[in-house]
């Protein structure tokens, strides 16, 4: 019977080895299986499930077309850029500066580390960057080290080959990669408790001193006549601090016309309220003001769901406060999203450039709100094709440029040339809409399914050696690993506290994101119980994902 499974096995792979296109997707499909593998609230997530699968198939030798490789290693790194353009350039003019600094500390320390760490282990060329990436849990950081490698920006030692050395990068970053993404996770679970901090009260008191409101998901458009007499004699200002949740358009019509009722006017008997709100509003609050109403025409022919993107000057540093976007607009916020991340609705929030607010109501009150912060999108779907080819091909044509020093080559090399492009790109998409227009849904899908391609890749390479390397250097290399990951924390967190003195809640939260870890910041949210440590990570990401990316191809230097 073992003999029996065994040959059906060895035909299995010997098919797999003619078919590298069911390869590839079944590695793909398994690796989105395996990160989704749940033990408490801990799972890998589809990266280092793709990883896995591939380490699996990579020890029968399998290897993946350097082409199909270099396909998705362009498509993740122009993204990366793409998504960072609008808020990498803007923010420095801001207090985003702090988080600069901040993810510029812990990119510098687990770059110092790692290059220490090869030294006094005397580890093979190639393996700090798997080392950095890996304990970072750095995609760029990998991405960026073999791409120069392989395009000769950094050239091998004697007696060792380009592609012995992009091996060595691949298996040093496999070894410590768990780590860096369980050893992560379990610090910042922990190190709040060990400090002191209850991120949960810290955060409910940033909330409070906020006024934080949820996001709008559930929204309706009705309308209710005034029956209830003591309503009548009631000042609108009291009406609207005791019945308005200051997110809702309400709207009074009177014999016909909407009128504009002063603070110390009086509702009527018969009046009519129009409000666009979230249903609790409703069945929570102006069920008692009187009777609902049917409208003459459908709300849905009345109001529209769009996208704003926060493009104009005047816009940018406001809080949503001073927008007064129900009041002033009629049109009701529904939630803000800042690189694909919603955000906590506060009403001390400030906009940043690139910002996506989306709102419900009438078309033309839409259009108002959008002349004043940007650009208004309805129903986009169709990606700026043109722009993203040619935004490549510029990318990979800027990194073949290099400056020779001796025998030295300097240049950008394609992660940066391509990382230079999507910067690029992604800022002037921000200062004209029209322009390089790549929505949400095919971004995300471009830069994932670049990122597993690529980390598909890296699988089958370090899957033929990890185990001769593991027996060789395994323990030093997790251990040296372990350092990577710990230390950045901690230095992070001491300098965000005493130098930059960012609140614990957002500080938190901007670690996380100064390593590019969502997982993290999953446990960070959940432990304050709160969307507030976002603000963040939001503020730190997109300068990480350029440093480490930076980081990848400078560390093979040393």
């Amino acid at each position: 019977m073992k003999e029996l499974e065994l040959n059906v096995f060895n035909r299995f792979i010997e098919l797999l080895h003619g078919q590298p296109v069911l390869t590839l997707f079944l590695i793909l499909g398994m690796g989105y299986l395996i990160g989704g593998i749940r033990i408490g609230s801990f799972s890998l997530g589809p990266v280092a499930g793709v990883l896995f699968a591939g380490l699996f198939l990579g020890h029968f030798d399998f290897l993946m077309s350097p082409g199909a490789q270099s396909v998705g290693f362009a498509l993740f790194i122009f993204s990366v850029g793409y998504q960072a353009g609008p808020r990498f350039l803007e923010v420095l003019k801001t207090d985003g500066l702090k988080y600069f600094l901040l993810a510029v500390v812990i990119a510098a320390t687990g770059f110092t580390i790692a290059v220490i760490a090869t030294k006094l282990l005397s580890l093979e060329p190639g393996t700090s960057a798997g080392l950095l990436s890996g304990g970072l849990t750095s995609s760029p950081t990998l991405a960026a080290a073999q791409d120069a490698i392989r395009t000769g920006q950094i050239k091998p030692p004697e007696g060792l080959t380009a592609d012995a050395m992009i091996g060595n990068v691949a298996t040093g970053y496999a070894i410590t990669y768990i780590f860096g993404l369980a050893g992560l996770i379990a610090i910042i679970k922990l190190l709040p408790q060990l400090l002191g901090i209850n991120l949960e009260k810290e955060a409910k008191a940033l909330e409070v001193k906020s006024e934080t409101t949820s996001q709008q998901t559930n929204v309706s458009a009705r309308i209710y006549r005034v029956t209830n007499k003591e309503i009548t004699k009631i000042p609108r200002k009291e009406l609207k601090e005791q019945y308005w949740d200051k997110t809702s358009v309400v709207k009074v019509r009177r014999n016909g016309e909407f009128i504009q009722p002063g603070s110390d006017d009086f509702l009527q008997l018969g009046d009519e309220l129009h409000i666009l709100a979230p249903v609790e509003y409703f069945t929570k609050t102006i069920a008692k003001i009187g009777e609902e109403v049917t409208p003459e025409a459908s709300t849905e022919q009345i109001t529209e769901t769009a996208d704003i993107v926060v493009i104009n000057k005047n816009a940018v540093g406001k809080s949503l406060e001073e927008l007064e976007i129900a009041s002033k607009f009629g049109v009701l916020l529904s939630s803000v999203s800042r690189l694909s991340m919603e955000l906590p609705l506060t009403a001390d929030f400030k906009l940043n450039k690139g910002d996506v607010l989306s709102v419900v109501g009438p078309h033309e009150n839409v259009d108002l709100l959008g002349e004043e912060l940007g650009h208004v999108e309805r129903d986009i779907e169709e990606t700026d094709m043109i722009t993203f080819a040619f935004g490549i091909a510029i990318g990979v044509t800027i990194g073949l440029f290099t400056i020779s020093i001796g025998e030295l080559s300097i240049g950008l090399g394609s992660a940066g040339g391509l990382l230079a492009s999507g910067l690029a790109i992604g800022y002037l998409r921000s200062i004209h809409p029209t322009f390089g227009r790549l929505p949400h849904a095919a971004r995300w899908i471009l830069m994932e399914f670049g990122l597993l391609l690529f980390m598909a890749g890296v699988g089958l390479r370090a899957g033929s050696d990890i185990i001769e390397t593991f027996i060789a250097a395994g323990p030093s290399l997790v251990l040296a690993g372990i350092f990577v990951t710990i230390i950045p924390i901690f230095v992070g967190y001491f300098f965000g506290r005493k130098v930059l003195k960012i609140h614990p809640v957002l500080l938190f939260g901007g670690i996380t994101g100064s390593m590019t870890s969502g997982a993290s910041l999953s446990v960070v949210t959940k432990a304050a119980n709160s969307s507030i440590p976002s603000l963040g990570y939001t503020g730190a990401y997109a300068f990480a994902n350029v440093l480490l990316t930076i980081a990848g191809s400078v560390i093979l230097f040393f």
